[in-house]
C-alpha cells in the first residue's frame, strides 16, 4: 500500500489581532446573554452566561501564549491498482473502475471480453442518447454516492448499469454492467464469419462479410477486412456494403478499396431468414477468374450443412453436384446416397414435370418457382420443391429447395372434410325439415283413420303399414340430423350401467351365437345428461359394426365395459382434444380383423364404408359421432390390423342440486298425465297447409275450439281482435313473419299467453334463435297423441 500524510508546513501562528478575535467575539455574546436574562428576572441563567464571559477571557490569554503550531492531517489511502485488479476478477459481469472523468484505471476480463475495444464506460453508447445517459449517471454518482440505470442498449443486448463512488477520497466510479441479454442471431453469425467458419472460407478464398438489415457491415473475415477495410473489420461507425463495393457489368462487385483496375467478384447474400429475401444476411465475394467450381468446395459444402432448410445444388446439365443434410432428410436419402438427377427422387408420375422445371432454370432466364412433388420413400403426401435458377457460381446453374410440407397439406384436407360436413349438415338439416313436414301429414292422417277403424277392418291392417314405414322413414330422418347434430335430443339424469342393462337384452338377439357378449361395470360411476333412446342407438350401432368384423373370423367376442375417469386421470392421459374433467366411460371392444391407420382417420365420415355396395350406408358411425358430441361427449376410436377394435365414449359428469332433484322427482296428479281431452280456444299458426289441416282436425276431436293463420301477419291480427286465447302454437320456421317474431309481438299485448312452438330443426339449433321464456317445444313429426299430449302439459304448466 502506499500512504500519503499531508502536513502543513508553511503554517504559521495568528498574529496578535487575530488570535483575539473569536474569543472576544464569544465574551461579548456571553456578557449580552448575560444583561438579557438579568433584566428579564432570570438571575441564574444571568449567571452562567457571565461564567462563559470569564472563560473566554481565559481562554483568550492561554492563545496568547501557547500561539499556534502545526496541524496534522489523518493519513489517506490510495488503492493499489494491481490488487483492485484481481478483485474485479472475480465478477462475472463487466465491471470496470475509473476517475472521475470517466478514463479508465482497472476492469476486468469480462470487461475485456464484452467491449474489446476497451472503451470508456462513458463512451460505450451508439448513439448520442445513450451516451448522454452515461455520462449523466456518472454526474449522478458523484454527487449522490452511487446510480443506476436500466434498459441501456449496448453491444450484445441491453443491460443494467450501476456505478457507486469509491476510494478513500471519493474520487473513483466504479461501473458494473449486468443481466446483459442473450446475443440475437446476427451476433452468432458475426461471432462464425469473425471466426473459425470465416477463416475456413478464407482458405478457399472466398471473401465475407455480415451486414445488418440496414446494409451496415457488422463483421467480416480476414481476407475482406485486409482488402476492403486495410485490416479493421469493423470501426464505430461501420459502413455500408454499397460504400466497399462497386457494382460492374454483368452483375459482378469490385472492391473500390482495390480501384477501378482491382478483380472482380461474384457475389452471394445468404440470408439470416431463410424465409425473406434481403435483409440482414453473409455476403461471400468469389473471384470471377477462380479455376475450381465453386460448386464442389468443401467450404461451401460446410456452410451449406449449417443450414436448416434442405438445399441441393445442380449443374446445367440436371445433375446433383451437392445437397445437404437437411435435403438428404427431405429426401428420404442415406447419408452416403447420391442419385444422379432430381427425378429419381419423386414417383414416375412427376418425373418429367421435374426435369422440365430443372432445364427450364438452368438454361433460360434466373428465375424461381415452386412445385408439387411427390417423394418416392412418401408418395402420399406431397411436399413442394423450390426450383430456382442460379448464375455466376461455375457448374452450378439450379439451387433445389425441398420443404416437408405434410401437416401442411393435413390441416388443408381437415379444413376441407370440416367444410365438407357442414354443407352436408345443412343440406340433411333442410331435407329433414321439410321431409318432417311430410311425415308429420302422413303420421296424423293415419293416426284419424285409425281412430275410425278397429281392429279387423280390411283398411286397419294397411293404415297400420302406412303409419310403421312413415315412422321408420322418421328414423331415417333422425340419423340425418344425427350426424349434423341437429336432431332433438330428449336428455335425462342416467347411469351408463342402466343403459347398457337396457339394451343388453336386445344385443344377444342381435350379435348371434358366434359372437360371445361380456359387460363389466366399474364403481363409483357418476350420473350423465343423455338420451337415453339415443345413447342405445350408439351401442346398438356400434355393436353391429363389431359383429360384421368378426363375421370374417367366425366370431369373436364383444366386451362393452363402464367406468369412471377422473380429472387427474384425465391429465394424465396428456389429450389436447379431452378437456380436464370427471367423466364416465363406456369402452365397447371387439376382437375382429381391426382397422387400418390409412382408413381410422376417417370412419367418422359420413357416407363412408368399407362393406360392399348395398350392405352399408356409411351414417352408422356418422351418427354415433353426432349423438356423442350432441350430448357434449368425446368419442375416440383405437385399433390395430389383426388386434380388433375399440370405441370409448366420454360423458362428462352431470351434477344435480339436491332440491331440484327432489322437485323433479316429485310425482304428478294422474288426471294431468291421462287426460288428453280439454277445452279452450288454440290459435294454429302454420305455413304448411297439409301440417295445419291435420294438427286442426287433431285438437278439434279433442275438444278444443281452433283458430288458425297462414302466417305470422294473419296471427297478429286474430290476437288484435280481443278474442280469449288460451294456448298459442306455432312453426318455426316461416315466410315474411317467422315464429319468435310473431310470439314477441303477441306477448306486448298478451304478457302470460302460453307458447308451444312445432319444428322440423333440432330444439338445440333453434333455441338460440327463439330466445324466448316460457315456451315449450314439439319436434316433427309427431302423432295425434303427442301433439294432444304437447297441448295438454303446455296448458296444464302455465
Amino acid at each position: 500500500m502506499i500512504y500519503e500524510q499531508i502536513d502543513f508546513t508553511d503554517s504559521k501562528p495568528f498574529d496578535g489581532g487575530l488570535r483575539w478575535l473569536v474569543p472576544a467575539l464569544v465574551a461579548a455574546a456571553a456578557a449580552s446573554g448575560a444583561l438579557l436574562f438579568y433584566s428579564i428576572g432570570e438571575p441564574i441563567f444571568a449567571g452562567l452566561f457571565l461564567a462563559g464571559f470569564v472563560a473566554m477571557l481565559v481562554a483568550a490569554f492561554v492563545i496568547d501564549r501557547r500561539g499556534a503550531r502545526s496541524i496534522e492531517v489523518a493519513p489517506l489511502l490510495v488503492p493499489d491498482l494491481e490488487l483492485v485488479g484481481s478483485a474485479l476478477a472475480l465478477s462475472t459481469d463487466p465491471v470496470a473502475m475509473t476517475g472521475a472523468d470517466g478514463e479508465l484505471k482497472s476492469v476486468n476480463a469480462a470487461y475485456r471480453a464484452r467491449f474489446p475495444s476497451l472503451t470508456s464506460p462513458t463512451d460505450l453508447g451508439d448513439d448520442e442518447s445513450v451516451r448522454g445517459q452515461l455520462a449523466s449517471a456518472r454526474d449522478a454518482a458523484l454527487r449522490d454516492g452511487q446510480h443506476q440505470l436500466a434498459d441501456v442498449p449496448l453491444i450484445g443486448g441491453t443491460v443494467a448499469v450501476s456505478v457507486a463512488r469509491a476510494g478513500a477520497r471519493q474520487d473513483l466510479l466504479l461501473w458494473r454492467f449486468s443481466g446483459a441479454a442473450e446475443p440475437d442471431l446476427i451476433d452468432v453469425a458475426a461471432e462464425r464469419v469473425a471466426g473459425a467458419t470465416g477463416e475456413r472460407l478464407a482458405s478457399a478464398g472466398v471473401l465475407a462479410a455480415l451486414v445488418d438489415d440496414d446494409g451496415r457491415l457488422v463483421a467480416a473475415n480476414r481476407p475482406f477486412a485486409n482488402r476492403a477495410l486495410g485490416g479493421t473489420p469493423q470501426a464505430l461507425h461501420p459502413p455500408t456494403f454499397d460504400q466497399l463495393v462497386d457494382h460492374s457489368e454483368g452483375g459482378l462487385l469490385r472492391l473500390i478499396a482495390e480501384g477501378p483496375d482491382g478483380p472482380t467478384f461474384r457475389g452471394v447474400h445468404v440470408p439470416l431468414d431463410l424465409g425473406g429475401e434481403g435483409g440482414a444476411g453473409t455476403l461471400l465475394l468469389f473471384e470471377s477468374n477462380d479455376g475450381p467450381s465453386l460448386a464442389n468446395s468443401t467450404n461451401v459444402q460446410v456452410l451449406l450443412e449449417m443450414l436448416p432448410i434442405g438445399l441441393a445444388l445442380v449443374d446445367r446439365d440436371g445433375r446433383f453436384l451437392t445437397m445437404n443434410k437437411a435435403f438428404r432428410i427431405a429426401g428420404g436419402l442415406k447419408l452416403d446416397d447420391m442419385p444422379a438427377y432430381p427425378g429419381d427422387l419423386v414417383v414416375k408420375e412427376d418425373k418429367a414435370a421435374v426435369a422440365d422445371a430443372v432445364r427450364r432454370n438452368a438454361r433460360g432466364p434466373a428465375m424461381s418457382g415452386d412445385l408439387p412433388v411427390r417423394l418416392k420413400h412418401q408418395p402420399t403426401e406431397p411436399v413442394a420443391l423450390t426450383v430456382a435458377g442460379l448464375r455466376g457460381l461455375g457448374d452450378a446453374a439450379v439451387l433445389l429447395l425441398l420443404k416437408d410440407n405434410s401437416e401442411e397439406a393435413k390441416l388443408k384436407r381437415q379444413v376441407a372434410q370440416a367444410t365438407k360436413m357442414q354443407a352436408v349438415g345443412q343440406l340433411a338439416g333442410g331435407v329433414a325439415h321439410d321431409f318432417n313436414n311430410i311425415l308429420t301429414a302422413i303420421i296424423g292422417h293415419c293416426d284419424l283413420m285409425l281412430m275410425r277403424h278397429t281392429p279387423g277392418d280390411t283398411d286397419y291392417d294397411d293404415i297400420q303399414q302406412i303409419k310403421s314405414n312413415s315412422n321408420r322413414a322418421a328414423g331415417l330422418t333422425r340419423q340425418l340430423l344425427a350426424f349434423s347434430r341437429q336432431q332433438t335430443l330428449r336428455p335425462q339424469i342416467l347411469q351408463l350401467p342402466d343403459v347398457v342393462s337396457e339394451v343388453s337384452h336386445l344385443l344377444k338377439r342381435l350379435l348371434g351365437e358366434t359372437v360371445q357378449l361380456v359387460v363389466k361395470h366399474g364403481r363409483d360411476l357418476g350420473a350423465v345428461r343423455a338420451d337415453p333412446g339415443q345413447l342405445e342407438q350408439v351401442i346398438v350401432n356400434l355393436a353391429v359394426n363389431a359383429r360384421d368384423a368378426m363375421a370374417g373370423g367366425g366370431g369373436g367376442t364383444l366386451t362393452i365395459q363402464t367406468y369412471a375417469v377422473k380429472a387427474d386421470q384425465v391429465a394424465d392421459l396428456g389429450s389436447d382434444i379431452l378437456p380436464i374433467a370427471d367423466y364416465s366411460a363406456l369402452s365397447i371392444a371387439d376382437t375382429g380383423t381391426g382397422i387400418s391407420a390409412s382408413i381410422l382417420g376417417k370412419v367418422f365420415e359420413p357416407f363412408f364404408t368399407t362393406k360392399e355396395v348395398g350392405k352399408g350406408t356409411g351414417l352408422g358411425l356418422s351418427t354415433v359421432y353426432g349423438i356423442v358430441k350432441q350430448s357434449g361427449g368425446f368419442i375416440f376410436a383405437d385399433s390395430k390390423v389383426g388386434s380388433g377394435t375399440r370405441f370409448t365414449i366420454y360423458l362428462p359428469v352431470h351434477h344435480v342440486d339436491e332440491d331440484k332433484q327432489a322437485g323433479a322427482k316429485k310425482p304428478k296428479a294422474a288426471d294431468a298425465e291421462n287426460e288428453l281431452w280439454g277445452t279452450g280456444t288454440i290459435l294454429l299458426v302454420e305455413d304448411e297447409p297439409m301440417v295445419r289441416t291435420v294438427a286442426e282436425r287433431a285438437l278439434t276431436r279433442h275438444g278444443y275450439k281452433v283458430l288458425t293463420a297462414n302466417n305470422g301477419e294473419e296471427a297478429l291480427e286474430i290476437v288484435d281482435r280481443g278474442d280469449e286465447i288460451a294456448l298459442l302454437i306455432s312453426d318455426v320456421v316461416m315466410p315474411l313473419m317467422d315464429g319468435p317474431t310473431m310470439v314477441r309481438e303477441a306477448r306486448k299485448s298478451r304478457p302470460d299467453l302460453p307458447i308451444l312452438f312445432m319444428s322440423g330443426y333440432a330444439e338445440e339449433q333453434l333455441r338460440k334463435s327463439i330466445d324466448i321464456a316460457n315456451v315449450a317445444f314439439l319436434p316433427k313429426p309427431f302423432s295425434v297423441q303427442e301433439l294432444a299430449e304437447a297441448v295438454r302439459k303446455a296448458l296444464t304448466d302455465k
